[in-house]
This record gives structure tokens, sequence and C-alpha cells, in this order.
């Protein structure tokens, strides 16, 4: 018995240790190489070792180890894409295009050894391109570790392989890239800004806002940008007088960057008119590679949150159904990017002091009066669930009580919340600020998402194409009995909080500020 009691001892000691690391991703061999009759030679798999890439093993053990960019098409396709990579926002240097070249100069005078280096730095760097494209240089799991995003594995050798035996390799480039439309209008951003001219105008300056009819030195710069971006037409006699035709060009400007379409120059307008063609450019740049870490197939319905456009689109069968504007999170208090689905709609939900805005807003507030939480309706609760008398709370362990604010329409969520998975305890919800929604810039919550007249949005995702009759005169009479009331989202919809401050429309680029300042880092990574 002793001994049988030792063994169950040590089947459970093992049972409770951590389970071992997943092993890597086998990689699946891909087709064999169709070789044709131009030159080949054998490869020294010493020589294909040094690169250190097991895909690249894989993908010379499908051709037999010999060389396989004997075709002077394939090879000049490849050459010349390498070459194009700064048209789709990448760079050729990455992929060793000047070198590719120099071999392709010396051809036929290259010896097997020669040849075969030349081939393999074909391969690896044609695939590295495609992966690049496919999936963006950079990892964002390790630029940002708490963004929720799904993986995009990508088998490059089955897809280079496939496209080579078929001599579809002209194709290829264009088929592994994003399908979606904004990716689409960052190429044409790409496009349209490489059109501009070198740009020698000074930074404008002026510590005042400047508005219709004013007379400013600052104007002269401002014009100069206006025309340089084409928001000012024609020619200009570049006076200091703010006149009708330029207080038309600077709405035209506001508009597409976002900002109060007034007239008005002030900081927001002039921090705009600063940017320089090259900052725009990088700007786009990194756009681009955002857009290639985001999933490609979006769903056939879906909300869509860009962050620092403070804008939620709902899209179904490729048509936007519903706008709406948001309030997001701030700099300090950032909205999370998330890829997930809407599970539950919540009308009348409780809302629970969460622990950042307890640190940083009720404690400091409760310690100079009591009765703040009572004004805002917020009950405490100790750790057995029963309710506290304000007077009673212990300002020295704020953290071992809950706050929970009542159902209403002033409480903090508002009237509804939409919930769905996620690491950040985060939602979209209405708010008792409503008045926020009339404001240009909208960084202003603790990092849910709020929205513009929740309840006809909730109406509309809630009639779904079964029997369910979600009338607006309903959803009144729930949210008039002040109870909280969970309704599961039957439809299937995706939800993307996503982050991008560059697009172009209409032949005109559109930019936003960038709220949580990512844009010149992530083009600083890029060309490290």
């Amino acid at each position: 018995m002793k001994k049988l009691y030792f063994l169950l001892v040590i089947c459970v000691f093992i049972s409770c240790k951590k389970e071992p690391k997943a092993l890597p991703r086998k990689i699946t061999p891909p087709p064999t190489i169709i070789l044709t009759d131009e030159r080949k030679v054998a490869i020294d798999t010493v020589l294909i070792n040094t690169f250190k890439s097991e895909t690249l093993q894989q993908f010379y053990k499908s051709s037999g180890n010999k060389t396989v960019w004997g075709n002077l098409k394939k090879r000049k396709y490849v050459l010349s894409q390498l070459k194009k990579a700064e048209e789709l926002g990448l760079n050729p240097n990455d992929y060793k295009a000047s070198t590719l070249e120099k071999y392709e100069k010396r051809i036929s005078a290259l010896n097997d050894k020669e040849l075969g280096t030349y081939d393999i730095l074909l391969t690896y760097n044609f695939e590295l391109y495609l992966k690049h494209l496919y999936k963006g240089k950079l990892d964002p799991k390790k630029l940002y570790p708490d963004w929720d995003l799904a993986d995009k594995p990508f088998d490059v050798n089955n897809v280079l392989v496939k496209a080579f035996n078929k001599n579809k390799l002209d194709s290829i480039v264009e088929n592994i890239q994003p399908k979606s439309q904004t990716y689409k209008q960052l190429l044409s951003a790409l496009q349209i800004i490489n059109t501009f001219p070198d740009e020698k105008i000074d930074s404008i300056k002026s510590a005042e806002k400047i508005t219709f009819k004013d007379t400013n030195n600052a104007l002269i710069n401002i014009k100069k940008r206006l025309l340089f971006w084409k928001d000012l037409k024609g020619k200009d006699s570049l006076t200091k007088i703010y006149d009708k035709k330029t207080f038309e060009a600077v709405k035209k400007f506001q508009e597409r960057h976002g900002l109060a379409a007034d007239g008005v120059i002030g900081a927001g307008t002039m921090s705009a008119l600063n940017f320089s063609k090259e900052k725009r450019k990088q700007q786009i740049i990194a756009n681009l590679e955002r857009w290639r870490w985001y999933t490609s197939d979006l769903g056939e319905s879906y909300f869509i949150i860009n962050i620092p456009n403070y804008s939620l689109n709902v899209v179904e069968n490729q048509d936007t159904t519903a706008a709406r504007n948001v309030v997001v999170g701030t700099s300090k208090r950032r909205t999370p990017i998330i890829t997930s689905r809407l599970r539950t709609v919540v009308f009348n939900p409780t809302w629970t002091v969460p622990p950042t805005i307890l640190k940083e807003d009720i404690v400091p507030e409760m310690k100079k009066n009591r009765n703040y939480l009572a004004r805002k309706h917020i009950t405490i609760f100790d750790s057995a669930g029963h309710e506290v008398d304000p007077r009673a709370w212990n300002a020295n362990k704020p953290h071992s009580y809950r706050y929970v604010q009542s159902p209403g329409y002033n409480n903090s969520l508002g009237l509804m919340k939409i919930l769905f998975p996620n690491h950040h305890s985060v939602y979209l919800h209405d708010t008792n600020h409503r008045n926020y929604f009339g404001r240009n810039n909208r960084s202003l919550s603790s990092g849910c998402v709020r929205i513009e007249n929740p309840l006809e949005l909730a109406q509309h995702i809630l009639n779904d194409t079964t029997s369910n009759n979600w009338s607006k005169e309903k959803i009144d009479s729930i949210i008039e009995t002040k109870k909280t009331i969970n309704i599961k989202i039957t439809k299937k919809y995706a939800l993307y909080q996503w982050y991008w401050t560059a697009w172009s429309k209409k032949n005109q680029l559109l930019f936003r500020a960038d709220i949580y300042n990512l844009d010149s880092d992530l083009y600083a990574k890029l060309r490290h």
C-alpha cells in the first residue's frame, strides 16, 4: 500500500507541473518545384543553412537543392518587384535590391557557387518581401503586448512555389496584399503624396488665434502651405491679410484633417499646417504597416472603430448601415486595439468603479467629501456584499470595497452597453456626458468607447433576420423600468477597434491627429 500511495503522489506531482511549452509550428513542405532547362547547379546545403531559415531549407528540398531562378523572365519579375518596394511603403534596402542587381549584371560570368548564392538571395529576399506585404515587417505583439490582434499565419513557400510552377509570379504581389478599402486608399495616398514637389516653407509661428479679416505675419507662410497642399487654388499675393479666399481654403484644410471646419486658425490647425510633406509621407507608410497587421477577412457584418477619427461604422454585406461619432480613451487611458465579436446588449447597466478611476478620481474626492458618492448614486459594498455607510468608509483601505452606481439616465455608462470578449474589461456604452459628441477632440474617456445615440444602434443590431422585433417603444419601456436586462445579440457581428491616421478619398489626402503618438515611433522602427 505504501508503494501504491507513493506512486499516486508521484503521478499527482507530475500532473500538476506546468505544461511544456508548445512546440514550434512545423513548416509544411511546399509542392515540388518544376525546373525548366535553363542553367541550374547544385547548391551546397551548408550555404543554405547559413541563413538559419527552416522555410528556406524546405524550399530548396523541393528543388532537390538545385538553383531555381534560371529563367530570366522570372528573375526580372522578382528584381523589378523588390526595386518597387518603396511604392508600397517598404524599403528596397531590406531586400538587398541593389546587391541582387549587381549579381544579375554578372549572371553569365557567375561560377557555380556564386550562382547558388544569387539564387538563395533571390528566394530569401523575395519571400521576406511577400511576408512583409502580407503581415507587416514588424510583429505587433512585440511592439504592443496588450493589443488583441489575431495571428496571420502565412505559408510563404506554398504560395511562392504554386505561383512559380504555374508561371503566375506576375500576380502574386497584388494577391498577397490586404484587400480592405482603407489599405487601397493608403496606397493611393502614397501615390498622391509622391506627386508633390519638395517643399521649402518655413515653420509657421503664431502665439494667437487668427480669425477672418485679421492681419498677421504668419499668414504669408500659412498661404504658402495652403498653396502647396492645393487647398488654396491658383496664385496668391501672399499678403498678411486673412481674406475670404484664404478663409475658404483653411476650412477645406481643416475638413481634410478632421478639425472643426470653422476657419479659425488655432493651435490644432497650426500644428497640422506645420507637418511637412516628408512627415505626412512617413505617417502614410506607418499606417500601411499597421493595416498589414489587421485581419484581411473582416466578415459579412462588423463594427469598425477608427480611434483617432472618433468614428464607428456598422458594415453589413459591404454596405455601411449605421455610423456614429464616438468618444475614446485619453492618451493616459487609451482605448485598446481589439479584434472581437459582439455578444450582449445590456439595458439599464449598473457601473462598478474600476481600480484606476477609484485611485485617481474617487478616493481623492471622497477624502474631501464623504457625500461625493451618494450624489452620484454610487453605493459602497464591503467584501461580504453588505452596504457600507459613507461615514464608515475606511479611507486607508479603499480597495477593500466595491463601488456600484445604480442604473439610470445619469449612470456613467448611460442607458446601455454592448459587451464583447476582451482582456481589458472594456465595452461600448452610452454616457452621461452626451454633450461630448459635439466636441472636435473626443479623446476623453477612461478607455471604453462611448457611442452617440446608442439606443437606436441597439435597435438596429437586435432587429436581425429572425422574428425579433425591437421597436423603439419596446426599448423605451425597458429603460423606464430601470432594471438591468441582458439581451443576447443573435446576429454575428465582428468588432474591430483599430487605429489609423491617414487615408485618401476622391484623390484627396486625409489625416487625423495621432492622439496616442504611435506613427513617428512606428516609422522609425520600420526604417531601423
